[in-house]
């Protein structure tokens, strides 16, 4: 799912796009799409982007007479940017023709999750906020009171858009390994100094991201908007060295998603219980990366 950083680089670069410039025309190609009716998504054809925002995981695009387009990627949906008119293709969920291009909305997979709403006013734009601290807006005492509003996991805390603004699944794990701490300790159980670094380590890591895809992009449209990036040090590097200690990288899988830390960095060597196979062995759950390697090859 594209986060702050990335999209940070998608509003950087549709600024330079479509700002000031109208839309001539929008198709809309999915039935799963369209969350809204009224105002019909046709009003805006013919005005012009008057502001960009981002509202957590959300590209909003202001145009004239208080209309805002809110555009939720979710897990797949990416964006991509043509100079002129583009084809009509199928795998284009929505294709929005502007003036000096044509921007296209694409979504990997069968499970369409994307969604687009068309709102009237600040106050139906602030109702689709979930609410969640905006990080860069806020000092450690706000986000300490934010973390520890609720007990639950610093993973979960994290990724909440109700408690943080903008940050998911993969920048939660380099968060939490840039922090040194395990992603299942208890936000109410932290003490101020372990919240201190993880403020810190949520900025940096944030910054360092949003200044990496700005560079990458360049003047070029972000095309390579993935949750998996070789240069992660722990998000989708299960078995692989960590860049700190060497430890092999573990993972705890739950749904869809799963959590990724260095033991020895994170967890004082010990490994995370695997619900579904933690369940199933029980006690003959190996407690470390030691227990685990002899595991595997006994």
């Amino acid at each position: 799912m594209p986060e702050y950083p990335d999209i940070v680089a998608y509003l950087k670069a549709l600024e330079e796009r479509v700002l000031n410039r109208k839309l001539i025309a929008i198709r809309i190609t999915s039935p799963f799409l369209l969350r809204s009716a009224v105002p019909p998504v046709s009003s805006i054809e013919g005005k012009r982007v008057k502001e960009l925002r981002r509202i957590g995981k959300r590209i909003c695009f202001g145009f004239e007479d208080e209309l805002w387009l809110v555009l939720h990627l979710m897990i797949a949906g990416r964006l991509h940017w043509r100079e002129g008119k583009t084809k009509p293709s199928k795998l284009n969920l929505a294709t929005f023709e502007f003036e000096n291009g044509t921007l296209t909305l694409t979504e990997a997979g069968s499970r369409k999750r994307a969604s687009l709403r068309l709102v009237e006013g600040e106050q139906a734009l602030d109702d689709l906020d979930p609410g969640g601290l905006e990080i860069f807006e806020s000092n450690q005492e706000q986000f300490a009171k934010a973390l520890r509003s609720s007990n639950h996991t610093l993973k979960r805390a994290l990724s909440d858009p109700r408690l943080f603004s903008g940050i998911g699944n993969a920048y939660s794990d380099e968060i939490l390994f840039a922090a040194r701490l395990s992603p299942f300790a208890l936000t109410q159980k932290l003490s101020d100094e372990e919240v201190g670094r993880l403020f810190e380590a949520t900025r940096t890591t944030l910054t360092d991201w949003s200044d990496r895809f700005l560079t990458e992009a360049g003047k070029t449209f972000p095309e390579k908007v993935t949750a998996f990036r070789p240069e992660m040090a722990v998000h989708g590097k299960y078995k692989e060295p960590c860049p700190r200690c060497g430890t092999k990288i573990q993972r705890i899988r739950y749904a869809s998603n799963e959590t990724n830390y260095c033991p020895t960095c994170q967890t004082g060597g010990r490994l995370l219980a695997d619900r579904s196979l933690s369940l199933l062995l029980k006690k003959d759950w190996p407690r470390t990366p030691e227990e685990l390697e002899e595991m595997k090859r006994s």
